[in-house]
């Protein structure tokens, strides 16, 4: 099981904070049927571990679930046992990248500068989550990307419909969306429906940029 690939493939990671266990329903239901692939649910949020084991029972086959916000070594621990299948963090921890790759769960973690992008993917990480992407910009990416190409890069922060294209085209090699693909009416009334739409829109422009890049 390569995550990493489908990675790189689907180009998408959803990420959910803060949500109850019950509308984390909804959000997993809406979301597999909108055709997510990879669905984190970050460890600040109460019920994480109960969510990632909710989520590997109903959508196995469909999604593969991780734990977000994985902030040192035991928190990594008590992820995985609960069945997460991959790690992401807002942070280069050496030691939490070091557990991963010997555990052999993909690992994704957050890093801001060229050195700690490089630090991070000598580690081990196969890709490097770029955040705040909110905050640093698409400019940025498109700068950082010009000497660290080999890196592939999971933006994360900031991406909505309408610039999403442009994270592809400054070299992200996935996005990483939070609040973009989960309405808070939608949420609130348990509509999966609404939520699958709007998942299916994002899916389709991370297509999109497939086709562009298999005919460039």
């Amino acid at each position: 099981m390569n995550l990493t690939e489908t990675l790189l493939e689907s180009r998408l990671v959803a990420i959910v904070r803060g949500i109850s266990r019950e509308a984390a329903v909804t959000a997993g239901q809406g979301m597999t049927e909108g055709g997510i692939r990879l669905m984190e649910v970050t460890l600040n949020t109460a019920g994480a571990h109960d969510i990632i084991a909710d989520w590997r029972e109903r959508h196995e086959g469909q999604a593969y679930v991780g734990a977000g916000t994985v902030l040192n070594v035991q928190m990594a621990r008590e992820a995985v046992a609960a069945g997460a299948q991959f790690l992401v963090s807002p942070n280069v921890d050496l030691s939490v990248i070091e557990y991963a790759v010997e555990q052999g769960v993909e690992i994704w973690p957050g890093a801001m500068t060229p050195t700690e992008i490089v630090a991070a993917y000598e580690a081990g990480a196969k890709v490097v989550k770029l955040f705040p992407m909110a905050s640093l910009g698409i400019p940025y990416l498109r700068e950082i990307k010009a000497p660290l190409n080999h890196i592939p890069l999971l933006a994360t922060g900031g991406a909505n419909l309408d610039n999403i294209a442009e994270y592809y085209a400054a070299g992200a090699a996935a996005v990483g969306l939070g609040s973009a693909l989960l309405p808070k009416e939608a949420l609130a009334s348990g509509n999966h429906e609404q939520i699958a739409a709007c998942t299916r829109a994002f899916v389709d422009a991370a297509r999109i940029k497939e086709i562009v890049t298999s005919h460039s």
